[in-house]
């Protein structure tokens, strides 16, 4: 991971933090959801094969320390950003549709939650 995108994590992480502590339920939840985000777009995906039994007491089973650990993907700043972009824009667009039926608060909720994530974009 580039020192870019450990930047932009550490920003979120502490953006998490003060929101927290202020109480903003409409940042924490964006912010908790980009995160999230983030964490998924790093999972690698699961192999297709089983892996060989290693153990003589549950068939399949490795172990040692770290055995069901998975080498996670680094992202670059931009990836991260592009992964924010989206977030973003998803709120903005579900905002339009709950506008469209009628659900005023629910989208001014969902625009707070897109307007918290724009200061993390360059």
């Amino acid at each position: 991971m580039t020192d870019d995108a450990q930047a932009l994590r550490a920003a979120l992480r502490l953006g998490l933090t003060t929101a927290m502590k202020s109480r903003d339920r409409d940042a924490l939840a964006a912010l908790r959801t980009a995160i999230a985000a983030i964490d998924n777009a790093e999972a690698v995906p699961a192999p297709d094969a089983a892996p060989p039994a290693t153990s003589a007491h549950i068939a399949g089973a490795r172990s040692g320390l770290g055995a069901a650990e998975a080498a996670r993907r680094e992202l670059s700043a931009s990836e991260l950003q592009d992964i924010l972009r989206g977030q973003i824009s998803e709120h903005a667009r579900e905002a339009d549709r709950y506008e469209a039926l009628g659900q005023a608060d629910s989208a001014e909720r969902l625009r707070r939650q897109a307007h918290a994530l724009a200061p993390y974009l360059p």
